[in-house]
């Protein structure tokens, strides 16, 4: 309870900040370079000579799949039937097909289950959501803004990402024997900034502004994101044999709120960017509750 206690105090200091104190400009900007660009490859560093290579390990990255190219069947379809543009369908598929499985998804897996948790978490996110992100979710949005996705240019991103540096040299660190006490000793503090840095930099941009015809599309968007597609991940890892702690983050990680970055790709494309943020902000809030729920329904 303390660790989710820490979680939703640093939201709420970056909603009453942004309200109420004036930050300067170019905060957000600021903490989410050093969250993304320090404290993220620090982690990953940190954590990955520990993760156990088994059998299952397919499974946090295969949950991420399902949950965006389910969400881009069920919008693209819901699409056709209920008459929306194709900017909706963009920027449903965006923002409900790709979770916040690093800003809200590493700090909630390690108040639910530890180090371990945490680590499998950093699997799902960095071989999973983030290439998910940079390849399908940049064609995704150049699809349905009328643009051609450019192959060399999201190679290049995936490539370049600090934390997938940080991944590989990682997991080169884990097969020789992992990192010496006194590079511990580097990481460990520097990557525990993400955590209150990432939720205060959300709560900094949390905005709900829901505009007349948009609810429907709202309901549906957070139906899928928060509950059907943890659902669905969970029947794969079941059907599969998946079991334990692999399969709990698994699903957790694909009930995650919304991605920040992925309602930033929308309004950048102009896919209904008001819808996009509204999304963002409620699903943000409601996972707060869903996420720790369904960790109950799993057992944990």
């Amino acid at each position: 309870m303390s660790a989710l206690l820490l979680l939703f105090t640093c939201l709420l200091l970056g909603a009453l900040v942004a309200r109420f104190a004036k930050p300067p400009s170019g905060i957000v900007h600021g903490i989410n370079w050093w969250v993304i660009n320090i404290a993220l490859p620090a982690l990953v560093l940190e954590l990955m000579p520990r993760v156990k290579i088994d059998a299952q390990l397919w499974f946090p990255v295969a949950a991420m799949w399902v949950v965006f190219f389910g969400a881009w069947l069920l919008f693209a379809t819901l699409g056709r039937w209920l008459g929306w543009s194709r900017e909706r369908v963009g920027a449903l598929t965006l923002v409900c097909g790709l979770g916040n499985t690093s800003f809200m998804g590493y700090p909630m897996m390690q108040a639910l289950h530890g180090k371990e948790g945490l680590a499998l978490a950093v699997v799902a996110d960095q071989l999973g959501c983030f290439p998910l992100l940079s390849s399908a979710g940049v064609a995704v949005a150049s699809w349905y803004a009328g643009k051609s996705p450019q192959p060399a240019v999201i190679a290049r991103r995936i490539l370049s990402f600090p934390a997938f540096l940080a991944l590989v040299v990682g997991v080169i660190a884990g097969a020789l024997g992992g990192w010496p006490a006194w590079a511990d000793d580097v990481f460990v503090p520097i990557g525990a900034t993400l955590t209150p840095l990432a939720l205060f930099s959300v709560g900094l941009q949390f905005k709900f502004h829901l505009r007349p015809g948009q609810r429907s599309a709202l309901v549906l968007g957070l139906g899928w994101k928060l509950a059907l597609a943890p659902l669905a991940a969970w029947l794969l890892g079941r059907a599969a044999g998946v079991g334990g702690l692999t399969l709990t983050v698994g699903v957790l990680q694909a009930a995650m709120a919304p991605m920040i970055s992925a309602a930033i790709l929308a309004d950048e494309h102009r896919l209904e960017p008001a819808l996009a943020n509204t999304i963002l902000g409620a699903g943000i809030v409601l996972s707060l509750a869903t996420v720790p729920l369904a960790n109950l329904l799993l057992g944990g």
